[in-house]
């Protein structure tokens, strides 16, 4: 027995969840627009390898089989945006690769230089939870971000059943 609430029949969920990765696209937008990232701001952007729409190169999902987090900070070209993906030119290991990854896939968006951060619950298939797994190490620079908790947004609603 659940404590009264019914199950909403709107899917508030799916609706928050499917603004907050618009919100990656628009700063995505702006980022590619201006030519560039302004300031110190750079971005960690955690994506499932595997889901509908990625294509990487084969390489990468050989060696990130669930996920793996990239950086946009000082050594990547060809910015392209549009309202469902976004792809990059990134070098991994001294070789040159154009990723392209739909916003459903992305299950994490930080910028350390102001401690903002957004967490999107997965999308595809039924697994329990992500495989462990080790971070990209693009080439260039990688800065440690701050844990102190500030401009952090986790979006995860649950059900009661």
């Amino acid at each position: 027995m659940t404590d009264g609430l019914p199950d909403s029949l709107i899917p508030y969920d799916e609706i928050v969840q499917e603004a907050l990765r618009a919100v990656v696209g628009r700063v995505l937008g702006s980022v590619a627009a201006a030519g560039g990232l302004p300031g110190d701001h750079h971005f960690y952007i955690t994506f499932k390898t595997q889901a509908p729409g990625v294509d990487i190169p084969q390489r990468l999902i050989d060696r990130f089989p669930d996920e793996m987090t990239i950086v946009l900070q000082n050594r990547y070209w060809d910015l392209l945006v549009d309202e469902s993906r976004f792809s990059v030119g990134l070098s991994f290991n001294q070789v040159p690769s154009k990723l392209n990854i739909p916003y459903s896939a992305i299950t994490g968006f930080h910028d350390p230089a102001v401690n903002f951060e957004l967490r999107f619950q997965a999308t595809e298939g039924p697994n329990d939870g992500p495989e462990p797994h080790d971070e990209a190490e693009n080439d260039g620079p990688v800065a440690t971000p701050v844990e102190d908790g500030s401009n952090v947004v986790a979006v995860d609603f649950k059900r009661k059943k």
